[in-house]
């Protein structure tokens, strides 16, 4: 993981009990949900371009100057034209409509790194973003869920243990997520930079997890989608944006050794 610098912005909100991405030990039952995948464009298709809905809009209103929701390409990645090196393949809508942090990420807290207790921060989110979810067991649940998540298994650190790394930023208590949010819809800080980069080392054409299970799937000789391979990687990717795909795969295959 990517040791982040304290620099801090302005803002607010929250967090939950599998932070960021760090994966922990994988358990050996996994019971994991169907899996629906995130609209894969053919290689000729045009570059889609994400209209707001209404309530994204309503959040985009609180905003100077909003930067325009990314572009989804003919692989199906989201194109942020003011950062190209970023590239995840799930909105954060898609990220919580699929099932992720065991149900916990906007649950109270008390930030150790601003001092501030938080809680209701879910409702700074578009509605149409927690739709069909139940807010006391999928969103904003105190207690983890291992069944919430899509793959069936608990993945993740402490808020606390994020925090004591310094990693987590004043304007979003919450951690990577509470910022990808908020800059899917548009906001922009000082802060992007080093979220990128924790992005990038993570997920990204060369990080760390991405490349891990692509490793996995192809030493097991199975398909990228089988999800029996490595369900807590996958689940650690998909709450950092990112959902193998066949594509992604068989290139990053070739470098395996």
């Amino acid at each position: 993981m990517v040791k982040e610098s304290k620099k801090t912005p302005k803002t607010t909100p929250k967090a939950a009990n599998l932070r960021d991405g760090r994966v922990s030990k994988q358990s050996t039952k996994t019971k994991s949900k169907k899996v629906t995948k995130p609209a894969e464009k053919t290689e000729g298709a045009a570059t889609r371009v994400l209209q707001p809905s209404n309530q994204e809009e309503g959040y985009r209103s609180t905003l100077d100057s909003p930067a325009p929701l990314p572009k989804r390409n003919a692989k199906g990645e989201l194109v942020f034209p003011d950062a190209p090196e970023m590239s995840p393949n799930l909105t954060p809508r898609e990220v919580l409509q699929a099932g992720s942090f065991g149900g916990t990420y906007f649950r109270p807290i008390k930030s150790g790194v601003t001092g501030e207790k938080y809680s209701g921060v879910w409702k700074e989110l578009p509605k149409d973003w927690l739709e069909g979810l139940s807010i006391p067991k999928q969103v904003a649940s105190s207690t983890y869920h291992a069944d919430v998540n899509t793959y069936g298994v608990k993945c993740g650190g402490s808020l606390e243990m994020w925090e004591s790394s310094g990693w987590i930023n004043k304007q979003d208590p919450y951690g990577w997520f509470q910022w990808y949010c908020r800059f899917y819809l548009g906001r922009r800080t000082e802060d992007d930079e080093r979220q990128i980069s924790r992005w990038k080392k993570c997920a990204g054409v060369k990080g760390r997890w991405r490349n891990n299970l692509i490793g996995k799937c192809v030493r097991s000789g199975c398909s990228f989608d089988n999800n029996a391979i490595s369900p807590v990687v996958r689940q650690t990717l998909q709450h950092w944006g990112y959902r193998l795909s066949k594509a992604d795969f068989e290139k990053g295959a070739k470098r395996v050794k």
